[in-house]
């Protein structure tokens, strides 16, 4: 994974994978399974953030 991968919440998901919201906070939903085609979720209710950022690809072999 050389390059940063987000979405903002509503969009489609291009990678599968585990993704944490970017306001840096550790709230309760701070992350989210998302399944590629997908839409990301909503932020939680007290997040400051603005994207969702992946953090584990759920395939990292396949590029």
């Amino acid at each position: 994974m050389n390059e940063t991968r987000q979405g903002k919440p509503g969009e489609i998901v291009q990678e599968s994978g585990i993704y944490a919201c970017d306001c840096g906070k550790e709230h309760l939903w701070s992350k989210s399974t998302d399944v590629r085609g997908h839409r990301f979720p909503p932020l939680p209710y007290d997040c400051a953030g603005h994207t969702w950022t992946l953090r584990t690809q759920a395939h990292p072999d396949q590029d």
